[in-house]
């Protein structure tokens, strides 16, 4: 049984994989983008697995998978080791089938992830500080119990199922030249590829990887399985140690390309998408386009699909991301001021700010400050403009008033 699971799919069983989901998962749509087909001399296009059951693509091979279970397999459940994606997948699959499913989590996970495992009625076991150590915990309670263990990608069932969405791109755009992939561990992208390059050899399929991240460009760089060192990126959903066998060896006979981006550029895409097209992904899911904003891949005159591959984004994370994104385009300005500690004052800075059009974020007084000289007050202003020049013209402003101030940069 084993041995079946590390054999490359077919089209038979991606055709299997698509009548299996029909019905128990969305026909995420193909979104043609005019703004960005616009930025980058394209046609570009979003298939919006960030709006799939679950949140992400992570169903599509979940369901497939479980489906391809015996009767006895069943009986006994499920189990697996994941931080999010995968873990809301095969807790939906199991739930839709009436199976128990056991997942494993890292202690760190965010407990909004956490509620969603159990809100699919899945038992959860927070274990381990990252998801290796919670693979090896899902391991042994996979032996002591006798379940079945589903892997989130190196297996050939998980990558028909998630090989479906290649199928329907090039179902929805025939004329697809260039798909963008996000990659962890290998499952999305060795299915989509293999499933594509069937249909149509021509086409070019080219990964992303974060550069904090990117076991896969390096395995197959060396010919062998890689695994990286860090894992400082804010693109968890493809921060994986190392590929699958079965998914390397896919990779490296049909993916064109692998390019890795940084996690600046990832959030940027991130915001760049819920700013201009009202989508809202998480970070694994923004690097295609992040790929597009480092110029790493030429795409003028081409009709590109970018796969935005999930929705769970960390709500905190989000809003980290959004005022960043905003100081990066001097839509946020910082001002530290140093007034005299008299009525009015502070209502005169507020009057000139809103006279030009800025809007006041955040207001921040602090006498305890230890530089704030007698009789002063320490006050910082965040200020929202609509950009660099904006920007300038309030500073300038708020000079004719005779007031010490510093921008922050």
């Amino acid at each position: 049984m084993e041995d079946e699971l590390l054999v490359q799919p077919t089209m038979d069983d991606f055709l299997a994989a698509k009548k299996e989901l029909d019905g128990k998962i969305n026909r995420t749509p193909l979104n043609y983008s005019s703004t960005f087909s616009r930025i980058y001399g394209a046609d570009i296009f979003f298939k919006m697995e960030n709006i799939q059951k679950t949140g992400s693509f992570k169903a599509r091979g979940a369901i497939f998978k479980v489906s391809r279970l015996t009767s006895d397999q069943k009986k006994r459940g499920v189990i697996t080791a994941s931080a999010g994606n995968h873990a809301q997948g095969v807790a939906y699959a199991a739930m839709i089938n009436e199976i128990n499913a056991k997942i494993v989590m890292p202690e760190y996970t965010v407990p909004a992830k956490v509620n969603a495992v159990m809100d699919y009625k899945a038992q959860v076991v927070l274990s381990g500080a990252d998801y290796n150590e919670a693979h090896i915990r899902a391991d042994e309670i996979c032996k002591a119990e006798n379940r079945t263990f589903i892997d989130a990608f190196n297996d050939r069932w998980i990558i028909s199922g998630q090989g479906t969405i290649g199928l329907e791109i090039l179902e929805d755009q025939p004329d697809i030249d260039i798909i963008l992939v996000p990659i962890g561990g290998g499952g999305l992208i060795s299915g989509i590829a293999l499933a594509a390059k069937m249909l149509k050899p021509g086409i070019r399929i080219i990964g992303i990887q974060s550069e904090q991240a990117d076991s896969m460009k390096q395995s197959v760089a060396a010919g062998k399985i890689v695994p990286y060192t860090s894992t400082n990126t804010i693109a968890d959903g493809i921060s994986v140690k190392y590929p699958g066998e079965l998914n390397l060896r896919i990779v490296q006979k049909y993916v064109d390309d692998i390019v890795t981006v940084s996690d600046e550029s990832i959030a940027m895409a991130l915001y760049k998408l819920l700013e201009r097209n009202k989508v809202l992904v998480e970070p694994s899911g923004a690097v295609g386009l992040a790929a597009l904003m480092e110029g790493k891949i030429e795409v003028r005159g081409k009709k590109v699909a970018i796969v935005l591959s999930g929705g769970n984004a960390n709500l905190l994370l989000l809003s980290k991301i959004i005022y960043k994104a905003m100081e990066i385009e001097n839509r946020l300005v910082r001002i530290n001021f140093q007034i005299p500690d008299r009525p009015g004052t502070l209502m005169k800075i507020a009057t000139t700010i809103s006279s030009i059009g800025g809007n006041i974020y955040h207001a921040q007084v602090d006498n305890m400050e230890r530089s704030t000289p007698v009789g002063f007050q320490s006050v910082k202003f965040t200020v929202n403009v609509r950009g660099k020049a904006h920007a300038d013209e309030l500073i300038d402003k708020l000079r004719t008033l005779g007031y010490s101030f510093e921008v922050e940069t």
